[in-house]
Order: structure tokens, then C-alpha cells, then sequence
């Protein structure tokens, strides 16, 4: 299978950079390809192809993130100035590997609607489950949504009390890359960061990267992480029965409501930039989900 050059050089994270143990290597996928990674004593990252060539990949340490890519990338990775700040917190929340393409996981990372339902008594309770109108704008090349706002139980870790409106800011950076920038208990005026970075192992498994930039004093480290898969957690169950596994590009598959602003500006911007991996496009009336497969594989050697 050819991979189109918009997916093939592009840069993907494979690990959290804490969670990489010096001179030891591991066993992944990225792009349906094996791959094994490792850092050594000094803390230099490498990552090669785990076939008969062990052709060298191109990689980059940054945000707290191993990023590979199998091709040859055309741009510099993204500017994320918040993880810059001296009073920030950069906190790895976990990674997960998940039975879905990874843009269906980046289009649920970015969905407010389902907050009430599978998110109840923390991002969202019922009656509060209208999604206000929102703004969606295509800024260099990326994607933004602002003026969201959502009435939240218990929207963070430090949060106390019966509720609050919460502000949201989405940023869609890459295909498989979205930030989340949401108010900060505690910090009036200034925005705790959510990233998502998704690494697709194939076009229907992938495995999710969570990283934390929070400006949050009181709550420590274990504190943010369980919080953070907590939330997570409730969203596998939605992730995991997904039919089909891949994201639908084909309109008339699933019908948008106004709500949806973000998820078909994302469908959209996927489109128009050639995107095909991990994606579904057309509609078949005998359409099925398809079988079971085994979870792509990771390890320590």
C-alpha cells in the first residue's frame, strides 16, 4: 500500500519522554510499519525501520515527545509557546492504544456534544447539554475553534464547587496532533493545555499520546495523570465501538448538526490536504464493520 506524501512525511509521536528508559529498545508500529526506538545514556534518540535493512528514521525530541517519521518531513514541527513558560507543568498523562483510526480519535478529542453523556459529573451533566455556538477558523494552515464554552461539574482536578462554565480554545496542528486549551481552576485569565498526539500503528488502531502543560501548583503529578485518564477511560468505550474503524470523509455517512462546527471543519481540512490513510470514503449499502483483528503489538526488549 502507497501512502500519500501529506501522511508518509509527517512527524508522529511514539513516546512519551519520560516513559523512555535509557539503553533499552522498543517495539512499535507507525504507519502499518514495524519500528524500534531507543535513547541512550546521553539521552540521544534514534529510531530505525525493524526490517532486514534497519533503515535509520528522522526523529526530534520536543514538547516532552519522541517524534519519528518514516519519510522526510517539509516543515519544522509546530510552535507550541506555552510549553516554553516557566510556570507551566509538563505533565505525561499516559498513552493507550485504541481500536480506531486516529482521526476518529483526534474528531472525539474535539467533540463537546457527547461531554454530558459519557463524560457525566465531570466535563458535563444533564440538562446542561447544549453546545453553544462556536467560531471555526483555518489560520496558517491550522484550525481553531473559539468562543466554546461548556457548563462543567468538575472540569479539572482543582476544580471545587457545584460547577462552572468552562472556555475552550481546539487546535487541530496536523492530521493526527489537536490541542485543547481550557480555563484554569485556580489561575483566572490564564489556559491549562491538553494535547492529544496520536500515533496510527495501522489505518484502524492507534495508539494515544496525552501530555499536560498545566499552570496548577496544588495538584501533584499522580493527581493530574489520574484525572486525566479517568476522562480518557470514559471516552475507550465510545472510541472502541466506533463502525467503521476508519474516519468517514463520504457526507452522506454520517449527518452533521450544527454542534458538529469543529468535527466537519476537521473532515473538511483532511480532505482538501489529500489525506486517504485511516480514512473512509465511500458508502456501500452493505457496508460492515469489519472483524476483529489482534492489537498491534509493543515491547521492551
Amino acid at each position: 500500500m502507497q501512502i500519500e506524501s501529506v501522511v508518509w512525511d509527517e512527524w508522529y509521536p511514539v513516546a512519551i519522554a519520560d516513559d523512555v528508559a535509557p539503553n533499552r529498545t522498543y517495539h512499535t508500529q507507525l504507519l502499518g510499519h514495524a519500528i524500534e526506538y531507543r535513547r541512550d545514556a546521553a539521552g540521544q534518540f534514534s529510531a530505525w525501520r525493524a526490517d532486514s535493512e534497519r533503515q535509520p528514521c528522522e526523529t526530534l525530541t520536543r514538547y516532552h515527545a519522541h517524534w519519528v517519521s518514516l519519510g522526510h518531513p517539509r516543515h519544522a514541527l509546530f510552535a507550541l509557546p506555552e510549553f516554553e513558560e516557566a510556570d507551566r507543568r509538563i505533565v505525561g498523562a499516559g498513552s493507550m492504544n485504541v481500536h480506531v483510526s486516529g482521526l476518529r480519535a483526534v474528531e472525539n478529542f474535539l467533540d463537546m456534544a457527547h461531554f454530558p453523556y459519557v463524560h457525566h459529573g465531570y466535563l458535563g451533566a444533564e440538562p446542561y447539554t447544549d453546545v453553544e455556538p462556536y467560531d471555526v477558523t483555518l489560520e496558517n494552515g491550522e484550525i481553531f475553534a473559539r468562543n466554546c464554552r461548556f457548563f462543567q461539574p468538575r472540569g479539572a482536578a482543582t476544580a471545587a464547587g457545584s460547577g462552572s462554565d468552562t472556555d475552550y480554545i481546539y487546535r487541530v496542528v496536523q492530521p493526527y496532533t489537536a490541542f485543547l486549551y481550557k480555563t484554569s481552576h485556580g489561575r483566572p485569565g490564564r489556559m491549562d493545555v491538553i494535547g492529544l498526539l496520536v500515533q496510527p500503528l495501522t489505518e484502524e488502531w492507534c495508539r494515544a499520546h496525552t501530555l499536560l502543560a498545566y499552570v496548577d501548583e496544588g495538584t501533584s503529578d499522580e493527581g493530574l495523570r489520574l484525572f486525566q485518564q479517568t476522562i480518557f477511560g470514559q471516552d475507550l468505550m465510545l472510541l472502541s465501538n466506533e463502525i467503521p474503524k476508519k474516519m468517514p470523509l463520504d457526507s452522506r455517512f454520517e449527518i452533521p448538526v450544527k454542534a458538529d462546527a469543529m468535527s466537519m471543519a476537521y473532515r473538511r481540512w483532511l480532505d482538501q490536504r489529500g489525506v486517504q490513510y485511516g480514512t473512509f470514503r465511500e458508502l456501500a449499502s452493505h457496508a460492515l464493520p469489519s472483524p476483529d483483528r489482534a492489537a498491534p503489538q509493543g515491547a521492551v526488549a
